[in-house]
């Protein structure tokens, strides 16, 4: 009986223990990713591909403002048939207009993902590295996971992932 109730508090008490000796630590991931090299050129093609659907979007618009202008102008002069034809030319010049709209849109975040995709791996590979040699039992990305409250105990890896990365 004395050896059952040993080992029922055996079992009990143990993961306190594992608990006990276990490391946790955290770091910030944007922090790392905002220094990397990569991260920089991505974001600079990223801005680069934005400012280029902008001033498409802008000359679309422009043609149309114009177009628009030019048949109010002109609307009450014109015959039925020719006002409903120039009426149905602004309304496709608008549908088109909000369809290059929302595939500008979806190609810029397929185009962040992309590019922000290895970025990330690598991120993750630099921390299991550190986790594995360092043996942490978690690590938490603090800029991705809200996370109320940091003990002492969890230690801010951030510098060791950069220097695994090659950062300063």
């Amino acid at each position: 009986m004395l050896k059952k109730v040993t080992f029922f508090l055996t079992m009990l008490l143990l993961p306190f223990g594992v608990m006990a000796q276990s490391k946790f630590a955290h770091f910030n991931a944007q922090d790392v990713i905002t220094e990397m090299k990569e991260y920089k050129s991505a974001m600079a093609t990223l801005a680069d591909m934005q400012q280029r659907y902008q001033e498409e979007l802008n000359r679309t618009k422009d043609d149309f403002n114009k177009k628009y202008q030019e048949y109010l102008t002109q609307a009450d002069a014109l015959p039925r048939n020719i006002a409903e034809r120039r009426q149905k030319e602004l309304q496709d010049m608008a549908q088109r207009q909000e369809q290059f709209q929302k595939d500008a849109y979806e190609a810029m975040q397929k185009a962040r993902q992309e590019a922000l995709d290895p970025i990330l791996q690598k991120v993750n590979e630099a921390v299991k590295k550190v986790g594995d040699a360092e043996g942490y039992v978690y690590i938490f990305d603090l800029a991705s996971t809200p996370i109320s409250y940091i003990g002492a105990e969890s230690e801010d890896i951030t510098a060791k992932i950069k220097a695994q990365l090659g950062l300063k």
